[in-house]
């Protein structure tokens, strides 16, 4: 609304409060309440800017709409665009898509507008800046339980296992630490128990990491079709990852990893891409092929 105001722009508001509440917020509590990790970002974008946005944008007649994602360098935003379509990019703009941050805010500061120092929003999308632990807790209530090592242990306690992700290293107790111990990482949770398993020793951490996976819903951008050989993301500004993708059933598909991956949890996106040298050709960089959600683990 303040560039709006700067720039002279007309600016108006939709209240999309229902669409966000069924399209995005519903189904992320409810992938929360049977322990999976939700993106509610990518949810956000498919249901409500390139849902509802621009069903009213096409009714007061608009041909495309803008959108302020990058599509380059670290604050490359492409992991939550996976679900678009070609459909969808042909009436999608992106003006600041192939620069850096640095230069868009060089360009506000030029032309004066009043949030070229805004700090980088951290918060959940449409909601603000708050963390996901609070958010939950309005719609979940959270119950203390134990915590486990992998030899079934009890060496500690908990909140609640549905404020935690597989790979997180905090927010828990572990009573039995002895001083040299390193930090304890979430292996697996148990919703039915109420219960985390940890580790602090790196062959264990390894040997339980998930080498094959299932991805589900999978949507493709380009005119991919496993198997494939590319390189993939399994979390935002995650390192991308060589893979095989192969075993394609209607929009499943089986994933393969080339080492162990840490940290990995079901129900997050997994985005594919084609590396810079395969598409040389063509003068691109790498390309984002498409992407799905990380369903089941294969062992």
């Amino acid at each position: 609304m303040r560039v709006a105001i700067a720039l002279d722009i007309p600016f108006l508001f939709f209240d999309f409060e229902r669409e966000y509440k069924k399209g995005v917020v519903d189904m992320m509590i409810a992938e929360y309440r049977i322990g999976r990790t939700p993106n509610p970002d990518v949810l956000c974008n498919k249901e409500i800017k390139f849902g509802a946005f621009w069903k009213k944008a096409k009714e007061m007649g608009a041909d495309f709409i803008a959108t302020g994602h990058y599509w380059s360098g670290e604050k490359d935003q492409s992991y939550f665009l996976w679900t678009l379509i070609k459909k969808d990019l042909a009436h999608i703009i992106f003006p600041v898509g192939n620069l850096k941050k640095s230069e868009v805010r060089k360009l506000a500061r030029q032309f004066h507008l009043p949030v070229s120092e805004k700090k980088d929003s951290q918060g959940i999308c449409f909601i603000g800046n708050i963390s996901m632990d609070e958010f939950l807790s309005h719609f979940a209530s959270g119950k203390s339980g134990s915590v486990f090592n992998t030899k079934g242990e009890i060496i500690g306690t908990h909140r609640g296992t549905i404020f935690y992700t597989i790979g997180e290293r905090h927010g828990f107790e572990i009573k039995k630490k002895k001083p040299e111990d390193g930090a304890f990482y979430v292996l697996s949770k148990d919703m039915k128990t109420n219960t985390l398993t940890v580790s602090n020793k790196e062959p264990e951490i390894i040997s339980l990491s998930p080498t094959k996976i299932i991805v589900k819903d999978v949507n493709w951008i380009t005119e991919a079709t496993p198997p494939l050989n590319c390189l993939a993301r399994i979390r935002y500004r995650g390192e991308k990852i060589p893979v095989i993708v192969k075993h394609s059933v209607f929009n499943n598909v089986t994933v393969e990893f080339r080492k162990p991956v840490r940290g990995l949890s079901l129900g997050q996106s997994i985005v594919f891409y084609l590396p810079a040298e395969a598409s040389a050709k063509a003068g691109d960089g790498e390309i984002c092929l498409g992407g799905g959600v990380m369903d089941k683990i294969l062992r």
